[in-house]
């Protein structure tokens, strides 16, 4: 019976370790969510409040303010997910984003056109950024961009380089705010999107990065955007980006992010094996090859 009631205490404790244990993760977790946000600062703020207005309480036994203090802390329940509802949601976006990983390979037709399309955007970011012709195009996942789509112009069109170059052509009617990919379509062009409210990782960037920051901390896209001032091609990706790639980094990290495994620039034939596509080599194409040497070099991320 002794060893018995040994073991319950012990059990006791153990419970207490894991539940001061799961306390401190999930107030690390929501604070590593709220860093380089405004939440930050209202965090501070609350919290400078609330101790001065219980030191106050306290130490001048201001019997008032007790009170009106002890009938605050219920409503606090209410006024915090209204005052951090931005940050609320986006923790639990990507709380739901953890099971990724869980998720079966890409069919293999759905894989082809994804494909065609990474190559398609490729080609046309790197003619875009030739020619240093702002663009933003972003690629839907797993959470639906819809409602971004519906406030630009439906176009449901088959995703081509071509027609992603005249969209981004200056001064043409769809040039400005972003295009919205799916699958293998091209939703709706001139799409407004959400500014990133992050200070550290917008930085001096134009509108068209903290677009792009912005709407890919609201949701699991990927945003390709090619700077109109410099003609650099960068990608974003969870709220960070990634800057400085040539056509054919651009190719591998697209490719990394959307969980495409066969090499980069082959395609299935009909008995199964892979083969080069049969197009001439460009300039450009011999530049990103010989760019391909410098792999091993670290991306910058923002």
């Amino acid at each position: 019976m002794l060893e018995i009631g040994w073991l319950l205490s012990r059990l006791g404790d153990l419970r207490a370790i894991l539940d001061v244990l799961v306390v401190t993760l999930i107030i690390y977790w929501l604070l590593w969510v709220a860093q380089g946000t405004r939440a930050t600062q209202l965090i501070r703020g609350v919290i400078i409040l609330l101790a001065l207005v219980y030191f106050l309480g306290t130490s001048l036994q201001l019997t008032t303010l007790n009170w009106l203090l002890g009938r605050t802390w219920p409503a606090l329940l209410v006024a915090i997910p209204v005052i951090f509802q931005p940050e609320l949601r986006r923790a639990l976006e990507q709380l739901g984003h953890t099971g990724a990983w869980l998720r079966p390979h890409l069919p293999a037709g759905i894989e082809d056109e994804l494909d065609r399309t990474v190559d398609e955007i490729v080609r046309a970011a790197a003619q875009l950024a030739r020619n240093r012709y702002g663009a933003l195009i972003v690629i839907e996942r797993d959470t639906g961009l819809q409602d971004f789509a519906e406030r630009g112009v439906v176009l449901d069109a088959k995703v081509t380089r071509q027609l992603l170059i005249n969209i981004f052509y200056p001064n043409s009617p769809l040039h400005d705010a972003a295009v919205v990919v799916r699958g293998d379509r091209i939703v709706a062009a001139s799409v407004v999107l959400p500014l990133t409210d992050n200070i550290s990782a917008a930085g001096r960037l134009g509108t068209r990065h903290r677009a792009a920051i912005g709407v890919t901390e609201e949701s699991d896209a990927l945003a390709v955007v090619v700077s109109e001032e410099t003609g650099q091609i960068a990608v974003a990706h969870n709220g960070r980006l990634i800057r400085n790639l040539d056509q054919d980094r651009l190719r591998r990290v697209l490719r990394s992010l959307l969980r495409l495994d066969r090499p980069a620039g082959r395609a299935p034939t009909s008995n199964g094996r892979l083969h080069l596509p049969a197009r001439p080599q460009t300039k450009a194409d011999g530049a990103s090859a010989r760019s391909h040497q410098r792999d091993a070099e670290p991306t910058k991320t923002v």
